[in-house]
């Protein structure tokens, strides 16, 4: 029979959807519109009556015919945002909030039972606010699943690390659940996400952003850039970069082209290679609405830094994108010789460089601090000295500029790790030989000179934290650092000074002792005679 909406349904779906409870967000209000066909305002970011009303008669329409049915594709990109970490933090913030208003209606409950006075000061306090707020952060960071250490081996792999994007996490898919599509290089990949470094094994999930990519800051949508050459563009004098979201570039005539810009005096070939609804095909050149801006477009900056890709097996060069984040800054750092052109600017976008911010004159450089006059002021620029990162390794800059010379703004001051001339130095210009050497390279075994050893050729700094405590034992003796350590040799104690720790600028090797501390022993229960042994026990 017709159903009977009554009261008491009435008010559970009003109770269930429509006490803005249910909260679309801005994405989600625009693809409800979208799939829907409504015009409710995007600032509406709460489920409405109208909503559900629509999407029933959408389901109606299909279930007899008469609505289309759309083929949706969870892996596109179109139907995904990314999260940020502000995003992140804003929710973590609501559930803060959330749990500071069960604090305050449990605090109004038992004020009314206990028939106390109520005050502002009662129900909130700075102490309970902020310990909330510190608990619930502190919780995000340590248990997040999505919440790792910032990577700072060297300056690329920070920039590496931060460009990484994951489909894992709350919200998002598992990684023994996922399915191979999702797993797999989705077309509109193409231009937005990186198709070669990629995690690898059950971590396949998690992608790199491509070098030129943007992400919308209202929608979270990955925009990738391309040069219009239409006839409206054409007519312009300026070049017009257009960014392109997801659902966008279908409908475009992408050409998979390599130049920034056109000369007017060369025949473009009449038939090009093209990209339209996600297949590549050959168009006239005529009816080309975009193309691409860069070859290295398509990859990140991992990927763009190999030499010769696209001449390289996809296995080959994903393991070369994380081996160049796997290596550490050499003490003696060399410009390679073979490279990609995107050195430089790589080198600038990492930030490790000291920029000069207004022209002037070197008036003192050192290890710590460079003194600029500029104006007819002194400007004090200091330097990052043998600093340790969280890998262990030396974050270190070095000054590149003399005494006396007339500077002016944007030239590089100072230098970072793995740096060189303004540009990335990841390691060395060495001669490699494929060839047998009297039976010592047999299968996989790899011949290298002595020279790499003795010559200092790869050597890197690393600095280690080493950290000792002192407690006072259950008999109430403390222990303490001292030098006279009983039952070791000398040999192992000549770097300490009178107070039990190394001495500074001592060469050390494995095993000897940095710090010596005494712990006094407790003597057995033997040793104690019967009194001794009765006042303990009391």
């Amino acid at each position: 029979g017709d159903l009977v909406f009554s009261e008491s349904l009435c008010e559970g779906l009003q109770k269930k959807f429509f006490q803005q409870k249910c909260e679309l967000g801005r994405f989600g209000r625009r693809n409800m519109n979208r799939r829907l066909n409504l015009d409710i305002p995007q600032n509406s970011t709460f489920l409405l009556p109208r909503d559900v009303l629509a999407a029933t008669d959408h389901l109606i329409g299909m279930k007899f015919g008469t609505g289309v049915l759309d083929d949706d594709d969870m892996n596109h990109l179109k139907n995904k945002r990314i999260r940020s970490v502000a995003d992140l933090l804003q929710d973590q913030f609501g559930l803060a909030l959330g749990r500071l208003q069960h604090a305050v209606q449990k605090t109004i409950r038992r004020v009314f039972i206990r028939q106390s006075k109520l005050t502002p000061q009662t129900l909130v306090t700075p102490t309970s606010t902020s310990i909330l707020l510190i608990t619930t952060y502190e919780t995000f960071f340590g248990t997040y699943p999505l919440s790792q250490v910032f990577d700072q081996t060297k300056p690329l792999t920070q920039t590496v690390h931060g460009r990484k994007v994951s489909c894992l996490g709350p919200g998002g898919l598992t990684g023994r659940t996922a399915s191979f599509r999702s797993r797999d290089i989705h077309p509109s990949h193409y231009g937005r996400i990186c198709p070669i470094d990629t995690s690898e094994g059950i971590n396949v999930l998690n992608g790199s952003l491509a070098i030129h990519v943007r992400i919308d800051h209202w929608w979270g949508s990955v925009e990738s850039p391309f040069y219009e050459i239409s006839k409206k563009a054409k007519q312009k004098k300026e070049r017009q970069v257009v960014y392109l979201l997801p659902n966008r570039d279908e409908y475009y005539m992408i050409a998979a082209g390599n130049s920034l810009s056109l000369n007017r005096g060369i025949q473009e070939e009449h038939v090009v290679p093209a990209r339209y609804h996600q297949e590549f095909l050959t168009i006239a050149w005529e009816q080309i609405h975009v193309r691409s801006i860069f070859p290295f477009q398509y990859f990140s900056i991992g990927g763009s830094l190999i030499p010769f890709i696209e001449h390289n097996d996809a296995n080959r060069a994903l393991m070369s994108s994380n081996m160049q984040c796997q290596a550490v800054s050499l003490s003696r750092s060399e410009k390679c010789i073979v490279g990609t052109g995107l050195e430089r600017q790589t080198a600038l976008d990492l930030r490790v460089f000291v920029i000069a911010e207004r022209e002037g004159k070197i008036i003192s450089t050192d290890s710590h601090k460079i003194l600029l006059s500029s104006s007819g002021k002194t400007i004090s620029i200091p330097l990052v000295t043998h600093r340790r990162s969280n890998k262990n390794t030396c974050m270190h800059q070095k000054p590149r500029v003399p005494w006396g010379k007339s500077i002016k703004k944007g030239q590089i001051l100072a230098e970072g790790a793995a740096t060189v001339g303004g540009e990335l130095a990841l390691g060395k210009n060495i001669l490699v030989a494929y060839m047998p050497w009297e039976g010592y390279n047999f299968e996989e075994a790899v011949l290298i000179s002595e020279r790499l050893v003795y010559e200092d050729i790869y050597t890197s700094f690393h600095i280690q934290k080493y950290e000792i405590q002192t407690d006072t034992t259950s008999q109430g003796s403390a222990e303490k650092i001292t030098k006279e350590i009983p039952n070791l040799e000398e040999h192992l104690l000549r770097n300490l000074d009178r107070n039990g720790v190394v001495k500074l600028g001592s060469w050390v090797e494995t095993g000897d002792i940095l710090v010596g501390k005494l712990t006094p022993q407790i003597a057995s229960e033997s040793s104690y005679i019967a009194e001794a042994g009765l006042l303990r026990a009391i």
